[in-house]
């Protein structure tokens, strides 16, 4: 009775914890998703040249759509990119 209670218990606290991870990991991939397609948008429409490089796709998937604004702001003030 006593190991199928600490199962019990023990079950519950793994599923809260897949359940707060993958809600995270959600986010953040819509965030990341998100950072990219500012960032194709403003190439295309504004003609920024910004070459995609795994360090502006590493920028975006970190920052997500403060990281695209960050990169399209360092390009067009000739700083980097």
């Amino acid at each position: 009775m006593v190991t199928e209670i600490i199962t019990l218990i023990v079950a519950i606290i793994v599923a809260i914890i897949l359940w707060k991870v993958l809600k995270t990991i959600k986010s953040m991939v819509i965030n990341t998703v998100l950072g990219l397609i500012i960032l194709v948008v403003a190439n295309l429409v504004l003609g920024l040249n910004i070459a995609y490089t795994w360090i502006v796709v590493l920028v975006c998937a970190i920052g997500g759509v403060v990281g695209a604004l960050l990169i399209i702001a360092l390009n067009y003030l000739g700083i980097a990119f």
